[in-house]
């Protein structure tokens, strides 16, 4: 039921592009600087989230329009590219982004999902979930779910549409997946997930082969977040943690992971507990890469060689060639 490629193009490696080893000697050098100062406090916090605020200044993606939708306390978009020609009941992404289930949001990765549009054929709604402090995960996870709920109510069928995030937005993907079925709605065709952290507790990571390989995010700082991530057990219930869930009947699953990075941990446990519980999973772990390098988008030929693999999966998924 399952499959590993490496470099999603078969057991040979290729040379890798001047930009992808660019990439990797800067996230090295910015993440084990930024990642390793301080603690993580409120003020540390809010600086992060500044970030999306700062993004929005960037132009909109070429080609692309962007369509604001306003769900139950939180928003959302539409991001079409021009390719993407097929009305939305036809086939859509479910985009969750990454951010540690605290930053990024629409802005940050406005410009990525629009080139994931493009390559699928297919437009994305991007959700704005809220994220903590303001919410615990499992409200996260409840918003990702109304999101859900948004696109089967305006007439999109459940096989037409394919869940997709990075790092923290792969867990909501899987963890959305998970309350749809628990809570008697059909589950989406399939789910692609760049370098998804499935796992609240960092004990596995540890003990994992990249524990100091990781070109951007310091084992030790995930290990500091557990807790913060927990949130408030006794008020709001404990996040679950999607490696630990009864994964029987997910739909099929594209995990995409850099091959020296942490995470890789996470995507490794997952495709071998989906693979028991009997759903087709594709596990690529991708050779000199970085964490969620699918949302660069068309930045070096190996993400787009990544946004190829993600079109072949949800054409497979969705019975279709957009």
């Amino acid at each position: 039921m399952g499959m590993r490629l490496q470099d999603g193009s078969g057991p040979r490696r290729q040379r890798l592009s001047y930009r992808s080893r660019a990439l990797y000697a800067a996230s090295w050098a910015a993440g084990h600087s930024v990642f390793r100062l301080g603690t993580l406090s409120p003020g540390s916090i809010a600086r992060l989230q500044r970030l999306d605020r700062l993004a929005a200044r960037a132009p909109a993606p070429r080609n692309t329009t962007i369509t604001p939708v306003r769900l139950d306390g939180f928003g959302a978009e539409w991001v079409r590219s021009a390719r993407a020609e097929q009305p939305h009941t036809d086939g859509a992404v479910l985009y969750f982004h990454g951010g540690g289930f605290f930053f990024c949001g629409l802005n940050t990765h406005r410009r990525g999902i629009a080139a994931l549009s493009s390559s699928t054929r297919l437009p994305a709604l991007s959700v704005g979930y809220r994220q903590l402090p303001d919410t615990p995960i499992p409200g996260s996870v409840a918003d990702c779910l109304t999101a859900y709920r948004h696109l089967l109510d305006d007439g999109v069928p459940a096989d037409k549409i394919v869940f997709a995030g990075d790092s923290a937005g792969g867990y909501l993907a899987f963890a959305t997946a998970l309350r749809a079925r628990d809570t008697g709605l059909p589950v989406p065709a399939g789910i692609v997930a760049a370098s998804p952290l499935l796992d609240i507790d960092s004990t596995a990571r540890r003990a994992h082969a990249n524990f100091r390989r990781d070109t951007y995010i310091p084992v030790n700082r995930l290990v500091d977040l557990t807790e913060f991530w927990r949130g408030d057990p006794q008020r709001h219930g404990p996040p679950i943690s999607p490696v630990d869930e009864d994964l029987t009947g997910m739909p099929p699953s594209l995990i995409m992971a850099a091959e020296s990075e942490v995470l890789l941990c996470d995507a490794e446990v997952m495709a071998e507990r989906l693979w028991a519980a009997g759903a087709a999973c594709k596990l690529q772990a991708w050779h000199g890469q970085v964490h969620a390098f699918p949302v660069l988008g068309y930045f070096s030929p190996e993400t787009r060689a990544a946004l190829r693999q993600i079109r072949a999966f949800t054409d497979e998924v969705l019975g279709a060639s957009q």
